[in-house]
């Protein structure tokens, strides 16, 4: 939600006004669900956003619709709204891979939370999902899953690669970061294994 860091990032989400340019196009959040109600909206790191972006979210996640700049009605009681953050994750940090204090953890996400979004907003909001760091195990499931994408990509062009499980472990190691994620883990991949693939 970065790009829509700002006040007139409005009118992306549900049209430009009449007599404005792109007036005709729509926005980027009313077409889309105008066009398909059955969808699965993700609006990623939605605290980047501007505080009017968050008025239009409030009439969504409150009446199940908005109007456009066009003024038509767009319906999203089919559609399924998921917001990530990143606010709290520092307290997630804080407690990474230790289950007795989640409880303790969880009041302190909600609180970051409450003291960043306006009440009417989080009360709006279903359901709170508080995701763990990942764990070295659950990487290593994740070069794995990765391993065969890139053994899919491969077989069209009739190549075939086995890494061993020490390799696998190694990318497990080299891409381990509990702060990041698994993005590190992509790189790694990506740096030793396409990247080495390319160059032969």
């Amino acid at each position: 939600m970065s790009e829509y860091m700002e006040k007139h990032a409005v009118s992306r989400l549900i049209g430009a006004p009449p007599g404005y340019v792109g007036y005709e196009e729509g926005g980027q959040l009313s077409e889309a669900v105008r066009r398909r109600p059955y969808s699965v909206v993700l609006l990623d790191e939605v605290e980047k956003a501007h505080r009017d972006v968050f008025n239009i979210l409030l009439q969504v996640l409150d009446d199940g619709r908005i109007t456009d700049s066009q003024g038509r009605t767009v319906d999203f009681r089919n559609t399924i709204v998921v917001m990530t953050s990143n606010i709290g994750s520092d307290h997630i940090l804080n407690v990474a891979g230790d289950d007795n204090q989640y409880e303790e953890m969880r009041k302190r996400v909600m609180d970051a939370l409450r003291g960043q979004f306006r009440p009417e907003f989080l009360n709006r909001v279903d359901d709170n999902i508080i995701f763990h760091t990942l764990t070295k195990t659950e990487l290593r499931q994740i070069v794995a899953i990765q391993l065969k994408r890139i053994e899919r990509l491969l077989s069209d062009q009739k190549i075939n690669i086995e890494l061993s499980p020490s390799a696998q472990d190694y990318l497990t190691e080299v891409g381990y970061d509990p702060v990041y994620g698994a993005r590190p883990l992509k790189r790694a991949i990506q740096r030793e294994v396409e990247n080495a693939i390319a160059t032969k």
